[in-house]
């Protein structure tokens, strides 16, 4: 029988250690964002999202909304209106003044 021994492998050189740069808080971050000053929508999920296309849940999603009951107040801008548009039948729509 002959010796069938494997070479050993080479060792690999350790990698130099990566500096962890911190993240900033998020009470740091939302306190930075500039409040929207302009005309806001109030959504409200009405009806659940089970047997709904995953692109709609998506959608759903994007506009902060899990569960029936919940509610999000979002800026009147072009892209709200258009996922909006995309789910009228699971939500209730109520348009805040400026």
């Amino acid at each position: 029988m002959a010796d069938t021994k494997k070479a050993a492998a080479p060792k690999v050189a350790k990698k130099a250690a990566v500096k962890k740069v911190a993240a900033p808080k998020v009470a740091a971050v939302k306190a930075t964002r500039k409040a929207h000053t302009g005309p806001t929508f109030v959504v409200k999920q009405v009806r659940s999202q089970i047997g709904i296309m995953p692109k709609t849940k998506a959608t759903m999603r994007a506009l902060g909304l899990r569960k029936i009951g919940d509610v999000n107040t979002l800026p009147d801008r072009p892209e709200i209106r258009g996922m909006i548009a995309r789910v009228p039948h699971l939500i209730e729509v109520s348009k805040k003044g400026a």
